[in-house]
């Protein structure tokens, strides 16, 4: 079974940078997908980022250029790092996991959540 907890959001200004992490146990980086969402007020919540088990990767257009989905295997901590933010980019922030077999969009496993303003 996969925990997942998230630290590292905040409030940061227009153009600014933000890491989030994401520490998980019961966790192999190599038989688990991992990814970021987002729910901003008012919208769906939106896939910002997924890791495959092979370490294989996509970006949301919204973000592609600006943030960096990477993963200490040694620490089994994932990271995304956030640059050049934008205010459209204030949203609540999670982590999940899933295992690689599972096909589609579930993931089972989530994080609690961390907000992330920009202004």
């Amino acid at each position: 079974h996969v925990q997942l907890v998230e630290s590292g959001g905040g409030s940061v200004q227009a153009g600014g940078s933000l890491t989030l992490s994401c520490a998980a146990s019961g966790y192999t980086a190599s038989r688990h997908d991992a990814a970021w969402f987002r729910q901003g007020p008012g919208k769906e919540r939106e896939r910002v980022v997924i890791i495959y088990g092979d370490g294989s990767t996509s970006y949301a257009d919204a973000v592609k250029g600006r943030f960096t989905i990477s993963k200490d295997n040694a620490k089994n901590t994932l990271y995304l790092q956030m640059n050049s933010l934008k205010p459209e980019d204030t949203a609540m922030y999670y982590c999940a996991a899933r295992e690689s077999y599972i096909p589609g969009s579930y993931f089972p496993y989530w994080s609690q959540g961390t907000q992330v303003t920009v202004s």
